[in-house]
C-alpha cells in the first residue's frame, strides 16, 4: 500500500476522518519525534506502516492521510529522552495509544515489554527496555461519526423529579433470563427493552452506569485470576469500553453505545456516566507505558518534588494534573464528546475532590470548576461530585460550586447510624433527612444532596442488615481491603439464618432505610439490586468480582420488595412535598396557619432544642405541610400538595404517638407502615390527637389531603 501524506491541521486533536481520509494529531510538548503506526488487524503484531510524523504546531504533532477510512487501526511510538529523574520516561520501542481515540480494539494482553522499564533490572524503572510491545497491546481506532439519532432529544428531568439507578452494564443484565444470550452484559442489553421495562416499572429517571470509559485490568489482578470489574482504572477517556460491546471492537462499540442512549431517551430515561479524570490505568512509576507515560509523562501528571515519582491522591499510583491547560483540554474535550456526540445527559465524577486540587491544597475554585462553570455545553448537563479523595483534606462534602450535586456521605452515615441503633444524632438525622441545609443552604438548593444509603462500594442493602463485618477472602487479600466501618447491623446472627424473627427484622430494615430514602429532601439513588434484595455474601468490595457475586440474579430476585420499592418512588413522584425545589423556612404559612415543617415528640408536643439534643427514644415525627412548598411549576403557578406526618422510631420497641392538633389536620390516612410485609396492604384513618401505636424499629406515613376547587393539586 502506498502511503501519501499531508500535513493535516493542529486540530482537532485526535484521529477525524473528513470522508476522503483521516487527519491524526497527538499533543507533545517534550518530544523529539512521533511516529504513526498503522495496523490492518487487532492481532498483527507489528504495524503495517510506520510513518514519520513531521509537522508541529502548537504543541501537536499531526499529519493527514488521504485514502484511509473508518475502522482503520492506529497507535503512535514517541521519541524523546528517557530520564525519569527528571519526569522523561520516552520509549520509542512501546506502540502508544492515542489519548483522544474514539474506539479501541480490545485489552491488553500482559506482558513485560509493556513496560518502559526492564522488569527484574536493580535499577527498576530507571533502566530502559528496548522489547517493542506492538503485540501485546490494543490498537486506537479510527471511527466514523455519522449516526442516525431519529430526533432524539436529551429528556432534561430537573433533578428534583430525579430517581438515579447505580448500575453495571455486565452486572445488571448478565444473568437476566429474558435478555437474548449473545448479548447479555452489553451496551445492547441495557438498551434492551425487557431493560427498559424494568427501569420503567421500578420509576427509574435516570441510570449513572459504572465507568465505562476504555479500562485497564490490573497485572497483578489477571495473575489471579481476578479483575478490574467495576472499571475505574480508565486508559481511554473518549472511548467506549470494548468489553461491552456485542456487536465489535472496530467502532462498532461506539454504534452500539449511542443506540443504547437513543433507546432509553426514547423511554424518558437519562444516562449519567460515572468517569474517572482523576487518574489513569498506568498506574505509579512501576507501572506499563500505554499512552500518556509515553507520549509526554510530565505533561499528563502531577510529578512530586522529585520528578521521578506521582503525586498519588487516588490510591491508584498517580493523579492527572488539571492545573496543566492540555490536560483540562483533555478532560473538557472528552466531557463534551460524551454530551455532543454519543448524548450522555451527566457525569459522576470519582474522587472529584483530586480535580479540585491546586498544588496540595483542594480549592473549590481550582481552574476546572472554572472552566466547566463556563462552558456553554458542560454547564447544562447533570454534574454530581463524589466529594473525597484520600489525600489531606480531601473530604469535602458540602464545598463544591454552585450547578453541581454531590454524593452526600454524611446523609448515607446519618442514617445507617439511626437505623442500626447507633448513639448518633438526632440532629443530625433531622437535617439529612430534610436536605442537609447545613451543607448545602448558602449557595444551592436542596437538589445537591444526592442522597444513598448503599453504593457500588460497600455492602448491598441486604447485606447491611445482614453482616457486621466485611468478607472479602475472595479477593484474594487477607480480607484486609474495603472499609471495617460499615455501620451495618446484621440484626442479631452474622450472615444468613434460619431464625424467622432475624430473617422478619431484617426485612423491615430494609423497608425502613428504603423508605428514609424515598422521603427525604434531595436526589434519591438506588444501587441496582437492592429493591430485589441482592447479595454480595458479605464481600464490601468486589471491584475485582466479575462473576455471580457481583452480578444480579434476577432468578432470586425478591418481587415482594420489588414492588414495595416502586411504590415508594411512585408515592415520592406523585408528592412534591417530598421533592422540594427549595428549603424549607419554618416559617408560618398564612393560609394554613401553621409552620411549612414542624417536629413532634410522641406525646404530640413540637420539639425543642433540648429534645434534639437528647435524642428522644431514638424516635420523631415530621409534619410536612402542603401548602408550605414556596415554589412554582414552570407556567409560574403555584405548588401545593397534600400534608404528610412521617413517624421514624428507631427504639427497639413500639412507641404511642399522639397525632398533632386539628390546626394540621382534622384527619390522616395511613399509607405506609414498614412494619407491616412489603406486599401487605395497609389502611387506616385516623382524627387529630388521636393515638397510633408505632411498632419498633418502623416506619409510619400518613396522608392528610388538601382539596382545592374539588381537587389535589400536585406538581
Amino acid at each position: 500500500m502506498k502511503i501519501t501524506t499531508y500535513p493535516g491541521k493542529s486540530f482537532p486533536l485526535g484521529a477525524t476522518w473528513d470522508g476522503k481520509g483521516v487527519n491524526f494529531t497527538l499533543y507533545s510538548e517534550n518530544a523529539t519525534g512521533v511516529d504513526l503506526c498503522l495496523f490492518h488487524s487487532p492481532e498483527d503484531e507489528v504495524e503495517t506502516e510506520r510513518i514519520p510524523v513531521t509537522e508541529y504546531s502548537e504543541l501537536i504533532w499531526h499529519i493527514y492521510i488521504p485514502g484511509l477510512k473508518p475502522g482503520q487501526l492506529y497507535g503512535y511510538r514517541v521519541s524523546g529522552p528517557y530520564d525519569p529523574e527528571n519526569g522523561h520516561r520516552f520509549n520509542p520501542n512501546k506502540l502508544l495509544l492515542d489519548p483522544y481515540a474514539k474506539a479501541i480494539s480490545g485489552t491488553i494482553n500482559w506482558d513485560d515489554s509493556l513496560f518502559g522499564y526492564q522488569i527484574g533490572s536493580d535499577e527498576k524503572d530507571l533502566s530502559f527496555s528496548e522489547t517493542d510491545n506492538a503485540a501485546f497491546v490494543p490498537k486506537s481506532v479510527v471511527v466514523d461519526h455519522n449516526f442516525d439519532w431519529e430526533g432524539d432529544a436529551a429528556p432534561c428531568i430537573e433533578y428534583f423529579n430525579s430517581v438515579i439507578y447505580e448500575a453495571h452494564v455486565k452486572g445488571f443484565t448478565n444473568m437476566h433470563p429474558d435478555i437474548p444470550k449473545e448479548i447479555r452484559g452489553t451496551y445492547a442489553a441495557i438498551g434492551h427493552p425487557v431493560t427498559i421495562k424494568y427501569l420503567k416499572a421500578l420509576g427509574i429517571t435516570a441510570i449513572e452506569l459504572m465507568p465505562i470509559h476504555h479500562f485497564l485490568n490490573d497485572r497483578h489482578l489477571v495473575e489471579k485470576g481476578l479483575t478490574n470489574y467495576w472499571g475505574y482504572n480508565t486508559i481511554g477517556f473518549f472511548a467506549p469500553d470494548a468489553r461491552y460491546s456485542s456487536s465489535g471492537v472496530l467502532g462498532e462499540q461506539v454504534t452500539e453505545f449511542k443506540t443504547m442512549v437513543k433507546e432509553l431517551h426514547k423511554a424518558g430515561i437519562e444516562v449519567i456516566l460515572d468517569v474517572v479524570y482523576n487518574h489513569t490505568g498506568e498506574g505509579s512509576e512501576m507501572g506499563p507505558t500505554l499512552s500518556f507515560r509515553g507520549i509526554d509523562n510530565c505533561c499528563y501528571y502531577r510529578l512530586t518534588e522529585d520528578n521521578r515519582y506521582y503525586m498519588d491522591y487516588t490510591g491508584t499510583g498517580n493523579t492527572l494534573n488539571a492545573n496543566l491547560p492540555n490536560v483540562l483540554r483533555l478532560m473538557m474535550d472528552s466531557l463534551r464528546y460524551w454530551i455532543l456526540e454519543m448524548h450522555v445527559d451527566g457525569f459522576r465524577f470519582d474522587l472529584a475532590a483530586t480535580l479540585a486540587r491546586e498544588l496540595h491544597e483542594v480549592n473549590r475554585l481550582s481552574a476546572f470548576f472554572d472552566i466547566i462553570h463556563q462552558d456553554p455545553c458542560i454547564s447544562q448537563v447533570k454534574l454530581i461530585a463524589e466529594p473525597w479523595d484520600i489525600g489531606e483534606g480531601g473530604y469535602q462534602v458540602g464545598k463544591f460550586p454552585p450547578g453541581w450535586a454531590e454524593w452526600n456521605g454524611k446523609y448515607r452515615d446519618s442514617i445507617r447510624d439511626f437505623w442500626s441503633g447507633t448513639e448518633s444524632s438526632l440532629a443530625e438525622f433531622g437535617d439529612r433527612i430534610t436536605g442537609s441545609s447545613d451543607l448545602y443552604k448558602s449557595y444551592r438548593r436542596p437538589t445537591a444532596s444526592i442522597n444513598f444509603v448503599t453504593a457500588h462500594d460497600g455492602f448491598t442493602l441486604n447485606d447491611l442488615v445482614t453482616y457486621n463485618e466485611k468478607h472479602n477472602e475472595a479477593n484474594g487479600e487477607d480480607n484486609n481491603d474495603g472499609e471495617s466501618h460499615n455501620r451495618s447491623w446484621n440484626c442479631g446472627v452474622e450472615g444468613p439464618t434460619n431464625d424467622e424473627a432475624i430473617n422478619e427484622l431484617r426485612e423491615k430494615q430494609k423497608r425502613n432505610f428504603l423508605t428514609t430514602l424515598f422521603l427525604s429532601q434531595g436526589v434519591p439513588m438506588l444501587v441496582a439490586g437492592d429493591e430485589m434484595s441482592r447479595t454480595q455474601n458479605g464481600n464490601n468490595n468486589t471491584y475485582c468480582q466479575d462473576n455471580e457475586l457481583s452480578w444480579i440474579n434476577w432468578d432470586t430476585m425478591d418481587k415482594d420488595l420489588m414492588g414495595f420499592t416502586s411504590r415508594l418512588i411512585k408515592l415520592r413522584k406523585e408528592h412534591a412535598a417530598f421533592s422540594r425545589k427549595n428549603w424549607f423556612k419554618g416559617e408560618v404559612e398564612k393560609k394554613s396557619g401553621v409552620a411549612d415543617i414542624a417536629w413532634f415528640l410522641p406525646g404530640g408536643s413540637e420539639m425543642s432544642e433540648d429534645n434534639w439534643n437528647h435524642d428522644f427514644a431514638k424516635s420523631v415525627a415530621v409534619f410536612l405541610n402542603g401548602l408550605g412548598l414556596h415554589s412554582v411549576n414552570a407556567e409560574g403557578n403555584k405548588i401545593i400538595d397534600d400534608s404528610f406526618y412521617i413517624i421514624f422510631n428507631a427504639h427497639s420497641e413500639p412507641l404511642n404517638y399522639k397525632l398533632p392538633t386539628a390546626e394540621y389536620a382534622a384527619s390522616w390516612e395511613l399509607l405506609i407502615d414498614t412494619d407491616k410485609k412489603a406486599n401487605e396492604k395497609v389502611k387506616g384513618v385516623f382524627k387529630a390527637e388521636e393515638t397510633i401505636q408505632v411498632e419498633g424499629r418502623s416506619v409510619v406515613l400518613l396522608q392528610h389531603q388538601l382539596i382545592h376547587n374539588g381537587e389535589t393539586k400536585h406538581n
